[in-house]
């Protein structure tokens, strides 16, 4: 599969509505992926692209932070970024995360940056600037990359435009807001330990990443 669509909005920018929609398009897509954080870091391309090798559509993190390389592995790929206003899109992201310190937040936002309710400037800004960078980046190439804000009504006909397909017969996902949750008292245990069980995964993954990686964008 050697073109792609490829999300580069970041999480919480209607990601996941993306990703159902890419889905009812026909395309296999990839979101996602907490492995492929050391293989970025490292800079062991090859593994990334096994990681990547069967699918033609991917989104959310870490794909939107390595663009540059998907574009030059991948020609001929369509690019769709999402947006949101950055003041409700920084209350998302701050509630999504919470106290949960991810290795791969910390990589994106900066080192011991990687919580958004404890750093609002600087989450904000690396979210601007990574839309200003993209947008710079395919300033030439118009075709190649849709800017969409699902939060504007828009969906269905902008990206069936962008991608030369036809609309399907399905409403337009939008996947966060249709989520039920049940809160029953088995499962607020179940998602405390669950929690439990990240946290301690990702203090020891951050702590292994300081010591034999570290954390340049390779």
């Amino acid at each position: 599969m050697d073109t792609k669509v490829i999300g580069l909005g970041f999480q919480k920018t209607g990601t996941s509505s993306l990703r159902e929609a890419l889905k009812i398009l026909g395309y296999k897509v990839k979101d996602t992926s907490q492995r492929a954080l050391i293989p970025i870091l490292k800079g062991n391309d090859k593994k990334i692209k096994r990681i990547l090798k069967n699918y033609n559509a991917l989104e959310d993190t870490p794909w939107y932070m390595i663009y540059e390389k998907l574009d030059v592995w991948y020609p001929n790929s369509k690019f769709i970024l999402t947006i949101r206003d950055e003041e409700d899109w920084y209350k998302s992201v701050s509630r999504h995360i919470g106290d949960l310190k991810n290795p791969m937040h910390e990589w994106i936002y900066g080192l011991g940056k990687g919580l958004p309710k404890d750093n609002k400037k600087n989450t904000i800004e690396v979210y601007k600037n990574h839309n200003k960078n993209v947008i710079e980046y395919f300033k030439d190439r118009p075709i190649d990359l849709l800017i969409i804000d699902f939060s504007k009504n828009q969906g269905w006909d902008e990206i069936c435009k962008f991608l030369n397909k036809s609309i399907p017969d399905a409403t337009f996902p939008h996947a966060n807001k249709t989520i039920k949750r049940n809160r029953n008292l088995i499962q607020k245990s179940l998602r405390k330990f669950k929690l439990y069980r990240k946290k301690t995964k990702y203090i020891i993954k951050i702590a292994y990443i300081n010591k034999f990686i570290g954390w340049n964008k390779k």
